[in-house]
């Protein structure tokens, strides 16, 4: 069952009338081209998630109510974004925020950071303990290629042999199989190019969350 309740035509023209912006200031701040924009009013065309965001933060709107589903149209501010996030995340179990990159430092769930949305086919129990993310790079081929999207439970640890999600070094996360020893453990590549990576108490590093399921790049299309 769809949780969209109106089209992105329909969404995109009511954001331009409540914010009193013409197609052409849309095309001049963001860079698109006016036929484009035209396409996407007509619900000839609809943007691929590199653009949603963008023009969601042009018109100062919720990327996710923009793409026509039932949340809030407003953009959570980013001090009070994982409150409101869990709030209007909670009423439906089956949709979650996806995620281009995680940092450390500031709340990488914050709305402004999201590049589309996951929708699933199941509910799960704590919607508010779930986030997506968008695999970059090829360390995980040939069972992750570039683009595709995995589904994480945020938690501190994963079981030894799962593949989870790891902060090192304050910088940004990455997906790997996690192999626990006594005193370290390893974070294995699925592409045999790369060789296992070890850390220590020492390092500075943290276990964020566990990889629960994956899905194809074209999810978009």
């Amino acid at each position: 069952m769809s949780d969209i309740v109106e089209k992105f035509s329909i969404r995109l023209g009511k954001a331009l009338a409540i914010r009193n912006m013409k197609p052409v200031e849309l095309h001049e701040k963001t860079g698109l081209s006016e036929s484009l924009i035209s396409k996407y009013l007509s619900d000839t065309a609809v943007p691929r998630q590199n653009k949603i965001n963008y023009i969601a933060t042009v018109l100062d709107v919720s990327p996710v109510w923009l793409l026509g589903y039932d949340i809030p149209m407003e953009r959570v501010p980013f001090d009070e974004s994982s409150k409101k996030r869990k709030k209007s995340f909670n009423k439906n179990k089956r949709l979650f925020p996806i995620l281009g990159t995680v940092k450390a430092g500031y709340d990488y769930l914050a709305q402004e950071n999201w590049i589309g949305y996951i929708n699933l086919d199941k509910e799960v129990s704590d919607p508010e303990n779930y986030f997506a993310l968008q695999i970059s790079g090829n360390s995980m081929e040939p069972v992750l290629y570039e683009d595709d999207i995995v589904l994480v439970h945020q938690q501190n640890d994963v079981e030894n042999g799962q593949v989870g999600i790891v902060l090192i070094n304050n910088e940004e996360a990455t997906v790997k199989k996690i192999i626990k020893y006594e005193d370290y453990i390893e974070l294995i590549a699925f592409n045999s190019y790369y060789p296992p990576k070890r850390l220590t108490k020492k390092d500075n590093f943290k276990i964020i969350g566990k990889v629960t399921e994956a899905r194809i790049s074209k999810i978009f299309e």
